[in-house]
């Protein structure tokens, strides 16, 4: 009996209606494409229309451009959580407003829980998805392994009852390791990337707001997050994530998604 081939993942209307990402697009991937050979696991675990959150592993300054790339050769437009003082920047904010990027500011408890009501009704409302490091900046863990994640991801995935998907990547750290410099040879390095299937937060809907359902949803998706990778890297997750507070190290928002949304 023949084997049924895969059915072709159908790109979504941000994708193949004319917006500033074609422009992008055409000069990223093909960029990314020199220096990466990306495989996709899990395809099926993203959305082909609708919104979602998807949270990825931040350990190399590239990895954005990996994941970006990903997810736009999946059908999806890549948007990114981004400080909001970006937005004040000439040139730069207009890309990221076109691009339709999401600007996080940092604020009080309550400011930031009616600004996650807000930007995950907008999401819901243009069936937009969004990509936000839940680390908040790269793992200080000396391993590479996902440390302890901030709250923003959950929390505007629990605002608007968006699927919360988790991501991890492993190759990028051989083109551009942390804190050091781009390797361009040998061209094509190998990156795997694997979507999980979205977090069951069907125990959190009635209390959504709360910042204690928040730290319990987080603690799930960074759990899964070092899952996935550990399948990737062949080898176990450490039993305690990296706690950059407990070692007397800064967490510092950097241009793709501020974890504290």
């Amino acid at each position: 009996m023949a084997t049924r081939a895969p059915r072709r993942r159908r790109a979504s209307p941000e994708r193949t209606r004319p917006s500033v990402f074609w422009f992008l697009g055409a000069i990223v991937v093909p960029l990314v494409g020199i220096l990466a050979k990306i495989e996709i696991e899990g395809e099926e675990n993203l959305p082909e229309e609708g919104p979602y959150v998807l949270a990825p592993n931040h350990y190399s300054e590239i990895d954005p451009l990996l994941v970006a790339a990903a997810v736009w050769r999946l059908g999806r437009a890549p948007r990114f959580m981004a400080k909001e003082s970006l937005f004040r920047i000439p040139v730069v904010g207009w890309a990221l407003r076109a691009t339709g990027m999401v600007p996080v500011a940092r604020a009080s408890t309550a400011a930031a829980a009616k600004e996650a009501i807000e930007t995950a009704e907008s999401l819901v409302a243009r069936r937009a998805g969004v990509i936000v490091y839940p680390e908040g900046t790269l793992t200080r863990d000396p391993g590479l392994w996902p440390m302890r994640g901030k709250t923003g991801a959950a929390r505007l995935a629990l605002a608007g009852g968006i699927p919360l998907i988790p991501l991890a990547h492993w190759g990028a750290e051989r083109i551009f390791p942390r804190y050091g410099k781009l390797s361009l040879w040998p061209l094509r390095k190998r990156v795997r990337v694997v979507i999980g299937p979205a977090l069951d937060l069907e125990g959190f809907s009635d209390r959504s707001l709360h910042p204690g359902a928040q730290m319990e949803a987080t603690g799930m998706l960074m759990d899964d997050i070092a899952q996935l990778l550990s399948g990737l890297r062949d080898e176990p997750a450490p039993a305690e994530r990296w706690n950059p507070g407990a070692h007397g190290q800064a967490e510092t928002g950097r241009l793709t998604g501020d974890g504290t949304a």
